[in-house]
């Protein structure tokens, strides 16, 4: 692009000291917005591709929160089952932001959250039996996991 841009300077120098009798304003206002050109191209580009990494990493950023979570969840769980039952124990857990639904069904932690490629659905599972629900708000929870004779029980706080 450097290039481009000094050839066309020295065109519009080579022009004038020829002496041309004719009128070269209407030639300097057309290489002006050739340049103009260019340099709105390679900022839209730079822009766009910014905007797209932006993305990728947010979503690994927030895909790496939510398996810290699971398996917090999923860690505990099996911790406490396999002690027996009077067993309970309390984790802080955080929820990044976009997740649209978190369940527990049988054996594995499911969370649905949305992202730049659209929406995901994600099972963590377990080695145990897992009950509860957890609310999908965004944030810090505080769970309470208890074995109970056939089930780990998980209860937000």
């Amino acid at each position: 692009m450097v290039l481009a841009l000094k050839r066309i300077v020295d065109i519009i120098n080579l022009s004038k000291k020829m002496g041309e009798k004719r009128n070269t304003k209407g030639q300097i206002g057309v290489e002006y917005l050739i340049i103009i050109g260019f340099v709105t191209f390679a900022i839209t580009a730079t822009l766009a591709l910014s905007y797209s990494y932006i993305g990728t990493s947010s979503d690994r950023i927030r895909m790496n929160q939510v398996e810290v979570f699971a398996n917090k969840i999923i860690n505990s769980a099996e911790s406490v089952y396999y002690s027996g039952e009077p067993s309970r124990n309390t984790i802080n857990v955080h929820l990044p932001n976009g997740i649209k639904d978190v369940s527990i069904e049988k054996d594995n932690v499911i969370i649905t959250l949305s992202s730049s490629a659209g929406e995901i659905r994600r099972a963590f599972p377990s080695n145990v039996p897992i009950e509860g629900t957890i609310s999908s708000s965004q944030g810090s929870k505080t769970l309470l996991i208890e074995a109970k004779a056939e089930v780990a029980l998980v209860e937000e706080r």
